[in-house]
């Protein structure tokens, strides 16, 4: 059989042919396969449960070798109950997603009958990160699946033996034509980017966001962009800052700090920021008696990220900012090792980089604040983020900081943990992103919504068709008005 040709547009834009093959013949298979049935999708969220289930072990160690260290424990939490649990919640719901929508008709055009019907979009491509290797490509194809797709996965170049190990999962658990991986460098990704998907799901920097926003606009394909940014935490007056120390530092040190919705910074009252701090020290020794050696504590991924975490540092101090290093052992850790101490920084100021730039490490920069409208107004004044954090017990306050600030999620009185909901959308907003997947939104997202009217047997479509007369006349100022 002859291999499809290239599609006009990838070869006027320089794709690599081997993409955009593999590509047209997916897209060949999906036409020839037509619309997949309830039964088979959840045929393919079962195979994809089941290879997950097998390679547990085998992607807990391989992303363990990719960081140097990662938490197994981490691992099975992040990456492998979280995809089984979206692969449950869409089984669970995917007969309810998938019917057909009734819609109000307008009473003039009764008895004609309004739906919506949900069908898939195609192709979806999707460029998936470092940071949580397998659930932020594996998530998306979750969604991709339940809405009847097919899906072109293009893992990090970061963790290169993750990116096999999810390579030789698809292959095992699905045909080349429905669902394969592609792996390289960022050449690769910069052309997959360049395809002309159906839809395209990105997470990643806001930075590489505009790239890959820029090229998939040459081919006007529709965008699901997962970003970052500086997710802000605040501490209320009426909440104990010793609980709210222990909840951040847990979500703050979970993979290192390497979390798009990491809690990037806090701020809290003048008079509970000793308390804070002490009891930021108390809950890190705590969950970390030791940092070097301990298995429980990851790493960061390379050594440019861990340059980049330890120039935060360095530029703060060198700024002003007091450095509190949260060093249970007082070890002194190898740099080999890529373990940077957790760090609290104080009295920072916006020209330090620690406050311009997304941190994504174990560095926690702390403001404070003598009224709420204080730190309300510098999270308002900064560009909108992933998420938000509120540490509080007043109903009244609660509602005030949910309606004054803008971020794509929010958990109240934890971190992190809207994210793990799965019936809540995921998704940023502005420079923090821009669409959702998780729960129903997930599905929607791959879908197109089509919109169907039902003309009736019996109808007054004539009533306004040429040649207008009095009767038409009197039709419209019924209509209309006179």
């Amino acid at each position: 059989m002859t291999a499809p040709a290239q599609t006009p547009e990838a070869a006027k834009s320089g794709i690599p042919s081997d993409l955009n093959v593999t590509l047209t013949r997916i897209r060949a298979a999906a036409r020839e396969a037509g619309v997949p049935s309830y039964e088979s999708r959840i045929e393919s969220l079962d195979k994809l449960e089941r290879a997950v289930r097998k390679r547990k072990e085998g992607i807990a160690q391989a992303i363990g070798r990719d960081f140097g260290n990662r938490s197994k424990h981490e691992t099975f939490v992040a990456e492998i109950f979280v995809l089984l649990g979206e692969i449950r919640h869409a089984r669970q719901h995917l007969r309810d997603w998938m019917d057909p929508q009734e819609r109000e008709t307008s009473f003039e055009f009764m008895p004609a009958t309004c739906r919506i019907l949900h069908q898939p979009l195609g192709v979806i491509g999707i460029i998936s990160p470092w940071n949580y290797p397998v659930s932020l490509a594996l998530g998306p194809l979750i969604a991709a699946l339940a809405a009847g797709n097919r899906a072109m996965i293009k893992p990090s170049e970061l963790v290169p033996e993750t990116s096999e190990l999810l390579r030789d999962l698809v292959a095992d658990a699905f045909p080349a034509d429905q669902v394969t991986v592609v792996t390289g460098g960022a050449e690769v990704g910069e052309a997959f980017s360049r395809l002309p998907f159906d839809h395209l799901v990105f997470t990643g920097s806001t930075r590489v966001g505009k790239i890959v926003m820029r090229a998939a606009s040459e081919n006007l394909v529709p965008v699901t962009l997962e970003l970052g940014g500086k997710s802000p935490t605040i501490v209320g007056a009426d909440f104990n800052p010793r609980v709210a120390a222990e909840r951040i530092m847990a979500g703050k040190t979970y993979n290192a700090g390497q979390t798009c919705i990491a809690p990037d910074y806090v701020l809290l009252p003048v008079a509970a920021r000793d308390v804070f701090v002490d009891a930021c020290k108390a809950s890190v020794a705590k969950l970390f008696p030791t940092l070097e050696k301990n298995p429980d504590y990851t790493s960061v991924v390379n050594d440019k990220h861990y340059a980049r975490v330890r120039a935060y540092v360095d530029d703060a101090k060198a700024r002003g900012a007091r450095i509190v290093e949260i060093n249970p052992a007082a070890e002194v850790i190898d740099p080999a090792s890529r373990k940077v101490a957790p760090t609290l920084v104080l009295d920072p100021t916006d020209e330090m980089l620690c406050m311009q730039e997304e941190i994504f490490g174990p560095v926690l920069p702390i403001l404070t604040y003598t009224k709420l409208d204080e730190a309300l107004d510098y999270v308002n004044a900064h560009p909108r983020p992933l998420a938000l954090y509120y540490f509080g017990h007043e109903r009244e306050t609660i509602d005030r900081v949910l309606s004054q600030t803008t971020s794509g999620g929010v958990t109240i009185n934890e971190t992190m943990m809207h994210f793990a909901q799965q019936d809540l959308p995921f998704g940023g907003v502005g420079p923090s992103g821009m669409g959702a997947y998780h729960a129903k939104e997930g599905f929607l997202a791959f879908s197109k919504q089509k919109p169907v009217f039902h003309q009736s047997r019996i109808n007054a479509r004539g009533l306004l068709l040429p040649p207008y007369g009095k009767l038409t006349d009197r039709l419209l100022a019924l209509l209309i008005g006179r």
